[in-house]
């Protein structure tokens, strides 16, 4: 797989725009980031999965996904090595992520009066 893989198959599911945060590419759903690109290198992406999902993408394809360091990765945030990615395990992980962030609604911020 390559970031143009990974792009394609992001922009694939419904509703999904690109845009950018922290100088790296994202994509959202609902205003909700469930995946990056280039982080920590271009050679990398990363899924926002569920805890549940990450633990099932790391027994079977422990090669190709990571759990990211610290907090992030214990709340499902996972780094896919891109060349050692699988489409159909990549496709699936993006489809997880995509689901989580599809039903989180946007925070918005009441004024206090």
């Amino acid at each position: 797989m390559t970031a143009d893989d990974f792009r394609r198959l992001a922009l694939e599911l419904p509703g999904t725009v690109e845009s950018a945060h922290m100088g790296h590419p994202d994509f959202r759903v609902n205003g909700k980031i469930f995946a990056t690109l280039n982080y920590p290198d271009e050679h990398w992406g990363m899924v926002k999965l569920p805890p549940e999902e990450q633990d099932n993408v790391l027994k079977l394809q422990s090669k190709a996904f990571v759990p990211v360091k610290g907090a992030w990765g214990r709340q499902g945030c996972t780094n896919v090595r891109l060349g050692d990615a699988d489409s159909n395990a990549l496709r699936h992980a993006l489809r997880s992520a995509w689901d989580r962030a599809s039903v989180l609604k946007k925070r918005t911020v009441r004024k206090r009066t």
